[in-house]
């Protein structure tokens, strides 16, 4: 089963607007594809649509904060981070203020809006920043406990959505912990740490290399920022191996932050599935992640060579 994780941030939005008359949301005039529209339709007053004007809608979502309010500031990845990064850091980030920013249509299944749409690097150009949390939620079940759950959470959050449908790995009342990571499947030969819809992808990955007599762990790292390094280090000292996926550049996102911990505390064998420096192209979502290699097959191929890195290490 397949749903899209918009379609939850604007379930969340709904209830949140019953539960909480400190919620407001802002939109830059993508209210139907991000979903913030079902928020409209039920909290008319308390939502602003700010038109195509993304940095304007930051530092008024930073004003609002100011005042005890909870905004969620909302937008396609590309404009969410990069059209206005520096008012996101400047009057988000270093202020600690209280704001929520979502944003939809991220990685390269947004298909066939091409190269400048797909946002490739905005996991990487949020976690940088210093008080800003970065969630990228698995499945449309865990958006809506993420969603909830940064509602309650003090401080900048930053929730990184799919434009279409993902597979469902979570049951419906799915609990989020922010920087906890869950363990989907336990395994002894390898740790597949991913997020995203690339938690289904190794899911997958690991029934077939089960079939080869390989044991895979798979770890849903939803919170990238901050990661929750005991889960992390728990799993590579059981297996040895290290393999992350993420529909994301491989520079400076899920496969970096991996990367940076265990050099410093558990030098492990460690490949990384996702975007390599490059940018996309217009094209069918699906198209695009096999030829971008993030499929079923190419994580498979390579768990293979990161095991047998691991053999021969020793």
């Amino acid at each position: 089963m397949k749903l899209a994780q918009r379609d939850y941030f604007g379930k969340a939005l709904v209830d949140l607007a019953a539960q909480n008359p400190d919620v407001v949301v802002l939109d830059a005039d993508l209210a139907g594809s991000t979903r913030t529209k079902k928020f409209q339709e039920v909290a008319p007053k308390r939502f602003f649509e700010m038109g195509i004007a993304e940095a304007d809608m930051i530092g008024v979502a930073s004003g609002l904060a100011s005042a005890g309010k909870i905004p969620f500031a909302s937008t396609f990845g590309v404009f969410a981070t990069g059209r206005c990064w520096d008012q996101i850091r400047v009057s988000v980030a270093y202020p600690h203020m209280n704001v929520k920013i979502v944003a939809t249509h991220c990685g390269i299944t947004v298909g066939e809006d091409g190269a400048t749409h797909q946002a490739l690097e905005d996991i990487a150009i949020m976690r940088v920043l210093p008080n800003m949390t970065v969630i990228v939620p698995s499945d449309a079940y865990e958006t809506y406990a993420a969603v909830m759950a940064a509602a309650e959470f003090e401080g900048p959050v930053y929730i990184r959505l799919a434009r279409s449908s993902v597979p469902v790995v979570n049951g419906e009342n799915v609990k989020f912990s922010i920087g906890k990571a869950q363990v989907l499947r336990e395994g002894t030969d390898i740790s597949m740490i991913a997020c995203g819809q690339m938690v289904a992808g190794c899911l997958k990955a690991a029934d077939i290399l089960e079939k080869d007599g390989i044991s895979a762990e798979v770890l849903n790292m939803s919170t990238i920022k901050p990661m929750d390094y005991k889960a992390l280090y728990d799993s590579v000292l059981k297996t040895g191996a290290v393999l992350t996926a993420e529909e994301h550049s491989v520079v400076g996102g899920l496969g970096s932050a991996v990367a940076e911990f265990l050099c410093e505390v558990l030098p492990t064998p460690l490949s990384r599935i996702g975007i390599h420096d490059t940018f996309g192209e217009s094209g069918a979502p699906a198209e695009l992640m096999e030829k971008y290699g993030l499929g079923v097959s190419d994580i498979v191929a390579e768990a293979r060579k990161t095991i047998e890195m691991k053999v021969n290490q020793k």
